[in-house]
């Protein structure tokens, strides 16, 4: 017995020492003023933020657009997307988690209750990215794994490495579609479904290191990126060094800082490819930004954040383009020969080859793989950890812990088909579909979610309703009309013209038929009550968001949004992504032949419906949002005021119309 008690002695010696060491490696996160967690440094939360978006898309699926659209003139379209679609919606995503001390479904519920669907969009599509997200991972660490053998296993067998011991998947059956495309004559049959072990394993493991770093919060998270983010900078840095010192590396970046193209910006292709990348690259609609902001001190400079979290971005990912150009003239591939690259090329094939031809390959291997898995670890747990941040702040009985243990197994169960036989064809049919169709979706209904139903009572009380929905009729009509012309008789200019032509009729019914504002517009659009039916129309709630966002962000030095944010968010940003997503059924319909292009196709649509269905019945998500906070949102506001305030400097009786202030309208516009 005194043999038994033995063990038990110990543990009771260690267990103190034990808690000390776990506390000091993950300690518990900082408390803000409000009582929620907080990132124990600023830089942290950067980090974390420049970590979701600088991931593997920057070492491959950047230099492979780039390579496909070769040339100076591609940052023309490049840096116009970066600051008309990615700043201004970092900047939204941002600032709304900041400011109302939440994540996403909490943050837009404060915008409008109507708009808790749309908060829940985006963890649905980090949801289902982050379980082939890591599979993808699983393949670069077989990689990783066979970077220590001598010879390289995959020297002379490029493809059939890749494909045979990698991935591992049978080679279905291909179907097809009956002539013209009417219909489908056979579909696609995958013989191969049982489960790879390899991948398996190396799915547990990136699952068990994505558990250990945000299983205690932002305490612990914040001490995770200094080396997630910090590693891979220095590799990159050392491969980028190596890559640009090849025989004729040189020729390579001369197709990038060297060439120009001036008749490819005729083209649309380069102009949407722009757009996908920077959409893409971000990470905009994935959720984290929105819940990592709300870790933040509520007072900080968000704007500030959003700019050096997308600049960063920008440097990085055209930093480490050096890296394939120098081994694309290395190795002499050029796209005037007919040669197109993708992100899996570059990662698995072009890369890998030149490794072999380096002295020193094992090192260089292991150094390249090593640097892909970091950066896409550093994107995968801050995924999982927007599904951790809506299920904790929902206020369930259950500690952090064993919230993200409960999401970690499920999430490792959800990829295991991800993991078989026919797992490469599934992940690319779920990957594009998700991407194309959700993602697009998500942040196209946040933009115009945001400027739209954010304090619409307002609008209404100031015009009327009928005035409100004949001109929202227009502007969302005009998307739908515009792109359905545009595709149904292929003439994007018919399109534009039909689009716009839709709005503009439908925005001067809807002046006419407004009522004249009895708190006038400011300046300019004050001088008119025509104007100021307009304004109210058109530009107040995105407006107004602004101004309340600032009493809160932008204060006490900060940088404050701007005043064309909410016009660039609805009237460029939106139509943009409008015009993006609709590319995507075209694209479907010559592809519905393929089962797991019809799986990633209805997912991506089930993303769609629990949006709409938060709209129409935004009850059912009143689970996500703890009881307290559930009437956040729903103040009484007096129009071109702040929340929670009467008349103040901006507004006076000097600004009240008395012409059309009747004390039954006065009540109900002040009241609402």
């Amino acid at each position: 017995m005194g043999f038994l008690q033995f063990p038990k002695r110990v543990v009771i010696w260690i267990a103190p020492y034990a808690r000390k060491v776990v506390g000091w490696i993950a300690p518990p996160p900082q408390q803000s003023e409000d009582g929620r967690d907080q990132w124990p440094s600023r830089a942290a939360f950067l980090l974390a933020a420049m970590g979701g978006c600088a991931g593997q898309g920057n070492l491959l699926r950047y230099p492979s657009v780039v390579y496909n659209n070769y040339g100076l003139q591609w940052f023309i379209p490049y840096f116009l997307a970066v600051f008309v679609v990615a700043i201004p919606s970092l900047i939204l995503e941002i600032s709304i988690g900041q400011a109302y001390r939440g994540g996403t479904v909490i943050a837009f519920n404060n915008i409008n209750r109507r708009l808790k669907g749309v908060g829940m969009g985006p963890i649905l599509v980090s949801f289902v990215v982050v379980q082939y997200f890591t599979v993808n991972l699983a393949w670069i660490m077989n990689y990783f794994r066979n970077s220590f053998r001598s010879p390289l296993p995959w020297e002379g067998r490029i493809e059939e490495f890749y494909m045979g011991d990698v991935v591992h998947n049978v080679d279905p059956v291909p179907g097809n579609l009956t002539a013209g495309n009417g219909a489908v004559a056979k579909y696609t049959v995958y013989p191969g479904v049982a489960l790879i072990g390899e991948t398996v394993g190396w799915s547990a493991f990136i699952w068990f290191l994505i558990w250990i770093s945000i299983v205690r919060g932002v305490g612990l998270t914040g001490r995770v990126v200094y080396w997630t983010m910090g590693l891979p900078i220095v590799t990159t840095i050392i491969i980028v060094g190596r890559s640009c010192s090849l025989e004729n590396a040189r020729e390579g970046i001369r197709l990038l800082w060297a060439t120009w193209r001036s008749d490819q910006l005729a083209s649309g292709t380069v102009w949407q490819t722009a757009v996908g990348q920077v959409f893409f690259s971000t990470g905009i609609g994935f959720g984290y930004f929105t819940s990592y902001a709300s870790y933040n001190s509520k007072h900080s400079n968000a704007v500030m954040d959003a700019i050096l979290i997308c600049g960063s971005n920008v440097l990085f990912e055209n930093f480490a383009a050096f890296a394939v150009f120098g081994v694309v003239g290395y190795l002499r591939r050029w796209p005037q020969d007919g040669e197109r690259l993708g992100a899996f090329v570059v990662g698995f094939l072009t890369l890998p080859e030149a490794v072999i031809h380096m002295p020193g390959s094992n090192w260089w291997a292991f150094l390249l793989f090593f640097t892909l898995v970091v950066l896409g670890f550093s994107s995968a747990f801050v995924m999982l950890d927007a599904a951790a941040t809506l299920a904790v702040d929902a206020g369930m009985k259950l500690s952090r812990p064993k919230i993200v243990t409960g999401l970690t197994i499920i999430s490792f169960l959800m990829c295991l088909p991800y993991c078989t036989e026919f797992g490469f064809y599934l992940l690319d049919g779920i990957d594009r579909w998700i991407n194309n169709v959700a993602l697009i979706f998500v942040v196209w209904s946040e933009l115009v979610g945001a400027t739209t139903a954010y304090r619409w009572h307002d609008v209404v009380s100031q015009t009327g309703l009928p005035a409100f929905v004949v001109y929202n009729v227009g502007y969302f009509g005009g998307q739908v009309i515009g792109v359905a012309v545009a595709h149904g008789i292929s003439n994007p200019s018919a399109g534009a013209v039909a689009g716009f032509g839709w709005y503009i009729v439908c925005t001067i019914a809807s002046v006419l038929i407004a009522s004249s504002p009895i708190i006038r517009a400011a300046g300019f659009w004050g001088k008119h009550p025509i104007l100021s039916r307009f304004w109210y129309l058109a530009f107040y709630s995105g407006n107004q968001l602004r101004r309340d966002l600032n009493g809160i962000v932008g204060g006490n030095g900060n940088w404050k949004i701007p005043r064309f944010w909410p016009l660039l968010l609805r009237y460029i940003s939106a139509p943009i992504l409008a015009i993006v997503f609709s590319f995507a059924y075209p694209e479907f319909y010559s592809l519905r032949y393929d089962p797991m292009m019809i799986a990633g196709f209805i997912l991506a649509h089930f993303c769609l419906l629990l949006i709409l269905l938060g709209v129409i019945l935004p009850r059912y998500y009143n689970v996500f949002i703890p009881r307290h906070r559930r009437s956040e949102g729903t103040e009484l506001t007096v129009p071109s005021q702040p929340i929670g305030q009467d008349f103040g400097p901006n507004v006076g009786l000097q600004d009240i119309n008395l012409e059309y202030a009747s004390p039954p309208r006065m009540e109900r516009a002040l009241m609402k």
